[in-house]
């Protein structure tokens, strides 16, 4: 056995914050703790570590915000965000409802079974949207409706609507395509209202894993859904939930579906089953025959896709800093959104489709480490000098990318050197849709549960929920520690004015899809 670190973690039955070590044994990682009551849990942290090793080549420096609250307590238990906190905030959360479409056997949410009506009040919404738009130096730029399903909300377009009145630049919905596919208005609506993508819910390519996952034989309604958001022009973010003796074979399927609809498909982002909420185990041992972690993933990426994406492909998230750091250097400012994340919360690569068919991973042409690392040395430089002198830094490393990308196996249909000179020329993010919409994002992010819980994840989460108490709290801990709390402090009481309207709505919808059955 050998010690890695010492972090804080929670007791997975009381939540009790402890005291925790990080260790390796044999070729695994391990978390261990020990609870004066509930006695000593070891679990899995990564199955390989010599994958978890290279992550940590890609830690990235810390990127504060500086109007946080100074927390009361011990982290997790003084989320605020509190000034412990390390990452800015670039993807923020609002549960517009609890209630929910489904009663899926998987949900960490928990949606739809806790007995109380969480349905924030359009002003309450307002409110938590310029609460994400006040972070300093760098204010929210993307929001996601989430819940429960957003789109049992009759005002979910307006909601969107709103997002953008507040200045947010990328809005998104959590969605399982159900409203979507059923009313083929609806895409077109959310679209003209603003919203950039769909962030769907998709457990596979055949029917069996949504009868385990979800209850229920949907995957015609999720191909419908595509289909109504492709006659919108609404980009799709696929979300399978990873269940290992469920859907975990269907890694490289799902791949391949997603490069077959790149239309209209832009990433595919795989999500292992976190054990908090519903889930298909709740005793240790099963949770640990249960456990996927990244290092899995990315090795039934390499198997199920015949090794035409490969193990090495995969980057921590965190490795695009440098690029943010980049372009913030050229500008002379510090309000440039930077992905601080730790590098154990998720991975990612693009890739490729040829016209003949075959894959072409990012990592095929174009030398990831030597491109982050001569954009390192390119804000170093900028750093250091007057506006002349960042001129000929940029011209410096327009001249050295050449040396990064290998043209003989890029893409046939983009020129990628010219893509990537634009970072350069433009200086923002323009140079990077342009990129990106070539190509296919294959990522993984592996949320945690009170079980392999690790606070140093914590303090560099970039992905934060508001709340209607003014807070902003990281996703980890909202969903280990604070969301029941919440739901219950903020539910609309049975019987009250409001709670009549929304049960009124509900009994519109539902003579809706009854009429729309009829027919």
């Amino acid at each position: 056995m050998t010690q890695i670190k010492n972090t804080k973690s929670l007791c997975p039955e009381c939540l009790k914050i402890l005291d925790a070590e990080v260790y390796s044994e044999g070729n695994e990682i391990f978390i261990e703790k020990e609870c004066p009551e509930h006695g000593n849990f070891k679990n899995t942290y990564w199955h390989d570590a010599e994958a978890y090793e290279k992550a940590v080549k890609y830690e990235s420096k810390p990127h504060r915000l500086t109007n946080l609250k100074h927390g009361e307590g011990e982290c997790p238990a003084n989320c605020g965000l509190c000034d412990q906190h390390e990452s800015q905030t670039i993807l923020g959360i609002i549960d517009v409802t609890n209630r929910c479409n489904l009663k899926c056997p998987i949900c960490f949410a928990n949606a739809a079974v806790s007995g109380t009506l969480y349905e924030p009040s359009q002003d309450e919404i307002r409110e938590m949207l310029r609460t994400l738009r006040k972070n300093q130096p760098v204010e929210t730029p993307a929001i996601q409706y989430s819940g429960g399903e957003p789109t049992v909300r009759d005002d979910i377009v307006e909601l969107i609507s709103m997002a953008k009145e507040e200045g947010f630049v990328h809005t998104q919905i959590a969605t399982n395509g159900i409203a979507l596919a059923n009313d083929e208005t609806l895409a077109v609506r959310l679209k003209d209202a603003g919203l950039n993508t769909v962030y769907m819910q998709f457990d596979g390519v055949t029917e069996e894993p949504y009868l385990k996952t979800r209850n229920a034989n949907i995957l015609h309604k999720k191909i419908e859904a595509i289909e109504n958001c492709r006659k919108a022009g609404l980009g799709i973010v696929l979300v399978p939930t990873l269940v290992k003796g469920i859907n975990d074979d269907q890694v490289g399927d799902i791949i391949q579906f997603a490069l077959d609809n790149l239309d209209v498909i832009r990433g595919v982002n795989f999500q292992p089953v976190a054990f908090a909420g519903r889930t298909p185990a709740n005793e240790i041992d099963q949770i640990e025959k249960q456990r996927i972690t990244i290092d899995d993933f990315i090795a039934n990426v390499e198997d199920q896709t015949d090794g035409r994406i490969k193990k090495d492909t995969f980057y921590s998230a965190s490795t695009v800093a440098p690029i943010s750091e980049f372009i913030s250097a050229l500008q002379g400012t510090e309000d440039e959104v930077t992905l601080t994340c730790h590098e154990h919360c998720g991975v990612g690569t693009y890739v490729f489709k040829e016209k003949d068919g075959s894959i072409i991973p990012i990592t095929e042409f174009i030398n990831v480490d030597k491109f982050m690392s001569m954009l390192e040395n390119a804000t170093e430089e900028l750093d250091k000098h007057s506006k002349i002198g960042n001129t000929k830094a940029v011209i410096k490393a327009i001249r050295d990318l050449p040396g990064t990308v290998d043209t003989k196996k890029s893409p046939s249909y983009i020129d990628i050197v010219s893509l990537l000179k634009n970072i350069f020329i433009k200086q923002d993010y323009e140079a990077l849709g342009d990129f990106h919409i070539n190509a296919l994002l294959v990522s993984c992010m592996h949320f945690m549960d009170p079980f392999n819980f690790d606070q140093d994840r914590v303090h560099r989460c970039v992905i934060h929920y508001a709340t209607p108490d003014g807070r902003i709290i990281p996703f980890c801990t909202m969903n280990n520690i604070y969301r029941e709390g919440i739901e219950e402090q903020f539910h609309v009481p049975i019987g009250s004015d409001r709670a009549k309207i929304i049960m009124e709505n509900i009994q519109k919808e539902k003579q809706k899809r009854m009429n729309t059955s009829d027919e």
